[in-house]
């Protein structure tokens, strides 16, 4: 495609102020986020838009315009705002598609009595496609990469679709840190906060009232994984969340619950085990011993398939980053020592 800048002009449909300011945003915010992370330059004049910049991106922008002012159209007398995490999602799905490859956009998307949940980047749509495939499938990654909502929504559908019968969530009770001594209430009460980010997402799939009806028949348990000892887990989805926090005994006897007819979904960031120092996260162990199983599927995510601000991603990145400087300083270090000793040898010697 040409390298040489061109312009394209675009007029929005019907020309509605209220729904061409919502586009815009507050001081067209929405329009500066689109020209910093698409490339372009936007210049508006009421309805008409002059987009400049390369071909593509000028195509990539006119699209995410029409596509936005789409999402404004009234509803039930009141114009809907666009949010700045509206145009991120909308941007990141734009980059996707350039990326993705078409054949098999129809096959990754996973529907919900809340509607069709579509991945938003190409590794997402490789992680869905994976879990529909595989009885054990790993999703690694920086937090807000969507692996525990989209692992979540894939065993919504899979229950609805009455290939389970029960859908079963559960995480290692870890404390994040912070030492939160005695928690009152019952049992139930003391690991709800543990388990909070997996309600949310069953809230937001099947609604309050669905999601508690199944829970009181048992179609879904949430439960720490301390409970998963002893148990024989048949025509169930189970998802282990936060799993960079399970030992490597707990990891391997969460595995090994796997029952006829039931699949896996293990989700965590090894980047942020809340495990002791001395012990090794049975994810990593996971990782080391099982990557060559075939019939096992490992998904890795990074700081590019955050979805959510994208402050986060950048969060992200500073922090591999650093983490990068500061492995490259010791090797560098304990290269010298060995030099140091290896000279010290030599001269006694």
């Amino acid at each position: 495609m040409s390298s040489k800048l061109t312009t394209m002009n675009l007029y929005l449909e019907p020309a509605e102020t209220r729904r061409l300011a919502s586009l815009c945003g507050p001081l067209d915010d929405n329009i500066k986020q689109i020209e910093r992370r698409v490339g372009v330059e936007i210049v508006r004049k009421n309805n008409h838009f002059q987009i400049t910049g390369l071909p593509r991106n000028c195509l990539s922008a006119n699209n995410l315009l029409k596509e936005l002012y789409i999402e404004t159209q009234t509803v039930k007398g009141s114009t809907p705002d666009i949010e700045p995490e509206q145009v991120h999602i909308a941007i990141q799905e734009a980059i996707a598609l350039e990326q993705a490859d078409d054949s098999d956009d129809s096959s990754i998307n996973i529907k919900t009595r809340r509607g069709v949940i579509k991945p938003r980047n190409p590794n997402q749509s490789l992680y869905v496609a994976n879990i529909t495939r595989h009885d054990i499938t790993f999703g690694i990654g920086p937090a807000g990469t969507g692996k525990t909502f989209l692992a979540v929504a894939a065993a919504v559908d899979a229950l609805e679709r009455q290939e389970v019968r029960r859908i079963l969530l559960t995480r290692p009770a870890v404390e994040a840190g912070e030492k939160l001594g005695f928690l009152p209430g019952d049992l139930s009460q003391k690991v709800d906060p543990y388990l909070r980010p997996l309600y949310d997402a069953l809230f937001e799939m099947l609604g309050f009232e669905k999601v508690e009806r199944l829970i009181e028949k048992n179609v879904i348990e949430v439960a720490p994984l301390a409970y998963m000892r002893g148990r024989t887990l048949n025509d169930a989805f189970i998802i282990l969340d936060e799993s960079q926090n399970t030992t490597i005994e707990q990891m391997k006897m969460f595995l090994t619950r796997i029952g006829f007819n039931s699949r896996a979904v293990i989700t965590g960031d090894i980047t942020q085990t809340d495990l002791p120092k001395h012990q090794k996260s049975g994810l990593r162990h996971a990782i080391e011993v099982l990557s060559q199983v075939e019939e096992i599927s490992f998904n890795f995510f990074v700081a590019q398939d955050v979805v959510r601000h994208p402050i986060v991603a950048r969060i992200v990145e500073a922090y591999e980053a650093f983490d990068l400087k500061e492995q490259t300083l010791k090797a560098h270090k304990e290269s010298q020592y060995q030099k140091q000793q290896q000279e010290t040898a030599a001269h006694e010697s």
